[in-house]
């Protein structure tokens, strides 16, 4: 997936978990942290790790495997993207 490095959107999805990974760090250190603090950041960073790997899915399909744009059926690629989001 050498084509990733040019991707704005990906890369500025991993700096955003780089800083929630960090808050959760920066939580987890203090005496006043409470579980559910951390749980709801916990729960934000899945959450992300999620829309990250749909992109990256989508990026992969696109650019691997529909290789002819002339012969991807767009509504079925995007029924198919939205099964992926509400289930994977």
């Amino acid at each position: 997936m050498s084509h990733l490095h040019q991707d704005k959107k990906i890369l500025n999805r991993v700096k955003r978990l780089k800083g929630q990974i960090a808050a959760v760090e920066d939580v987890l250190s203090q005496d006043t942290s409470s579980c559910i603090d951390v749980l709801q950041q916990v729960a934000a960073i899945k959450g992300a790790i999620n829309g990250l790997m749909n992109e990256l899915v989508e990026a992969h399909l696109r650019h691997h495997v529909l290789t002819d744009p002339d012969r991807v059926d767009e509504s079925e690629l995007q029924e198919f993207l939205k099964l992926l989001k509400r289930y994977g």
